[in-house]
C-alpha cells in the first residue's frame, strides 16, 4: 500500500505541511543526488508522470509523499490515483524482471554489469534488451563491482636467459591446448601477502592450472604448470607464454616445459600488452573477489580464490569474448565428447 503524509489545512487555506513550517526539511530532500537527477530529467526531458510516481513509491519509506510530490512538481492526488490502478502488463513484466535481476545479482555476488546480466536473463528465459536491463539496474541501485587499478608484480631486473616472444599476441587460437598464458599476482591479507600463479587456456579463457603460496619462488609457477599439464594432457607443440619475471626465467620452469614438449614464450621488454589476457584476468579477479576489502587470513583468501577459479570463473561467469558463455560450456560446444 502506498504510504505518505498529506498534512492538514490551516485557517489561511494553505497546507500546514512540515516544509512550510521548516523549509530546510524540503531542501534536504531536494538536494539528495537522486532527487536532483529526477527533477532535472523531469523538467528537461519531460519525463512521464508515472516514472516520477514510481520514484516516489520507491522512496516512501525515506521521505513523506507530500514532500516529494511538492519537490518533483506532481500532485498528491495524482500519485494516489496512480497507486490505486492495477499494474499494466508492461509494469508487471518489469517488476518480474527486477526480481530476477536482484536474484542473479545476489547469486554472482555483484559481479555482473548490464551486458552479462542481460545474457544471464536471456538464458533463463527472460527476453529483454541490454538497455532495459541497464535502466532497471540504475533505477533500483543494482551495481556491479567496479574494477581497481592493476599493480604489476613482474621482477624482470635480472640477468637470467629469456625466451623469444613466440606467441606474438596471437590470443585467439583455433582450438584448446594450443596457446596458454601464465602469470603471478599477489593478494593482500592481514597476515601478509598470498601469491597466486595461474595458467589460462586462451581458447576458452579457462583457468587450467593454479597455485597459491606465501612466497613467490619458481616452485609456485611450476606447481601451476604441473596442474595444467595433468588436467589437459596437451600434445607437443603447445605454446606457453609468460612475462620475463625471474620465476619464469629460472631454469626450473623452462625445464618443466621442455620435459612436456611445450614451447616457451616470453613477453618483450616494456610492453604489458604482450600478456594482456593475464592482465585482464587479474584485474577482474581482484575486483570481484574482495570488493575493496582485505582478507583477514591467508586461508580465507585461499577459500575465496578457489571458489572464484573453480566454481565461478570456469563454470558460471559469462565471458564476452566467448559469446557470453562460461569457459566450460564453450569447450563443450566446441567438443561435445569432452567430459
Amino acid at each position: 500500500m502506498l504510504g505518505g503524509w498529506r498534512g492538514t489545512t490551516g485557517a489561511t487555506g494553505h497546507t500546514n505541511t512540515p516544509w512550510r513550517r521548516n523549509p530546510s526539511s524540503l531542501n534536504a530532500f531536494c538536494t539528495t543526488s537522486q532527487a536532483c537527477r529526477h527533477r532535472k530529467s523531469r523538467r528537461v526531458l519531460r519525463q512521464p508522470a508515472h516514472l516520477t510516481f514510481r520514484f516516489i513509491a520507491d522512496h516512501a519509506d525515506e521521505w513523506p509523499v507530500a514532500w516529494m510530490c511538492e519537490a518533483l512538481e506532481v500532485s498528491v492526488s495524482g500519485y494516489y490515483a496512480w497507486g490505486a490502478r492495477p499494474d499494466s502488463p508492461t509494469e508487471a513484466w518489469r517488476r518480474e524482471l527486477v526480481g530476477a535481476i536482484e536474484e542473479i545479482h545476489a547469486e554472482v555476488k555483484g559481479r555482473y554489469g548490464s551486458p552479462r546480466m542481460t545474457a544471464e536473463l536471456n538464458a533463463r528465459g527472460h527476453e529483454c534488451s541490454e538497455n532495459t536491463v541497464a535502466q532497471l539496474m540504475r533505477e533500483h541501485g543494482v551495481r556491479a563491482k567496479a574494477p581497481r587499478r592493476f599493480v604489476r608484480t613482474t621482477d624482470s631486473n635480472h640477468r637470467l636467459p629469456v625466451a623469444a616472444n613466440v606467441l606474438d599476441r596471437d590470443f585467439d587460437p583455433e582450438g584448446p591446448n594450443a596457446r596458454w598464458c601464465a602469470d603471478i599476482t599477489y593478494i593482500p591479507t592481514r597476515e601478509g601477502w598470498l601469491y597466486l600463479a595461474v595458467v589460462e587456456d586462451l581458447f576458452s579463457r579457462m583457468i587450467v592450472g593454479w597455485s597459491m603460496d606465501e612466497s613467490m619462488e619458481s616452485r609456485l609457477v611450476v606447481d601451476a604448470l604441473e596442474m595444467a599439464v595433468q588436467r589437459r594432457r596437451p600434445e607437443a607443440g603447445l605454446v606457453a607464454h609468460s612475462d620475463r619475471g625471474s620465476q619464469y626465467a629460472r631454469d626450473h620452469y623452462p625445464r618443466a616445459l621442455a620435459a612436456e614438449g611445450i614451447v616457451c614464450s616470453m613477453s618483450g621488454v616494456g610492453p604489458c600488452w604482450d600478456n594482456a589476457p593475464m592482465e585482464s584476468f587479474f584485474g577482474r579477479l581482484k575486483c570481484e573477489i574482495a570488493s575493496g576489502q582485505m582478507f583477514a587470513t591467508r586461508d580465507q583468501a585461499r577459500a575465496e580464490i578457489f571458489e572464484y577459479l573453480e566454481v565461478f570463473h570456469n563454470r558460471v561467469r559469462r565471458h564476452s569474448s566467448l559469446g557470453f558463455l562460461p569457459p566450460e560450456e564453450f569447450e563443450r560446444t566446441y567438443n561435445p565428447k569432452r567430459r
